[in-house]
C-alpha cells in the first residue's frame, strides 16, 4: 500500500478531503494512538504500514496514556490536530483513519491493537 492510496481511502471514509489535512489527521491519530500501546505493538503495527505512517506510532516518549475515556482521547486528537478541529471532527477523523487502517493491515494485527484499547474505542473501527 502506498501512502497516497491510504490518504485517499481516509478521505473516502469521512476524513479530511484535503491531502495535507488528511496527512495531518492521520499522523495525529497515530501519534496519540501510539501513546496507548505497550510492548512490541507499536512496532508490529508500524511494520505493516507505509513508512510515512510508522514514525508517528513510534515517537512515543515512554509515558503511556492509561485513561479509558474515548472523549479524552478525542480531545487530545483535536488539540494536537489543530485547524479548529473539535472532538466531533476528531471522532470522524479517528474513525476514518482507523477503519481505513483496518482494511490495509492483517486482521490479527487489528485484533492485537484492539486488545490494548478500552472497549469504548470500538466505534473508531466501524
Amino acid at each position: 500500500m502506498r501512502y497516497d492510496e491510504f490518504l485517499a481511502a481516509v478521505a473516502k471514509s469521512g476524513g479530511p478531503a484535503d491531502r495535507e489535512h488528511a496527512d495531518e489527521a492521520t499522523r495525529t491519530v497515530l501519534a496519540d494512538l501510539g501513546k496507548r500501546l505497550v510492548g512490541n505493538e507499536p512496532r508490529d503495527l508500524a511494520a505493516q504500514l507505509p513508512s510515512e505512517m510508522q514514525q508517528p506510532l513510534l515517537q512515543h516518549d515512554g509515558e503511556q496514556e492509561t485513561d479509558d475515556d474515548l472523549d479524552a482521547f478525542l480531545r487530545r486528537v483535536a488539540e494536537h490536530e489543530g485547524r479548529g478541529c473539535g472532538p466531533e471532527d476528531a471522532l470522524q477523523h479517528a474513525r476514518a483513519v482507523l477503519s481505513t487502517m483496518a482494511g490495509f493491515v492483517s486482521a490479527g494485527e487489528i485484533a492485537d491493537l484492539r486488545s490494548q484499547l478500552p472497549a469504548g474505542f470500538a466505534p473508531l473501527f466501524e
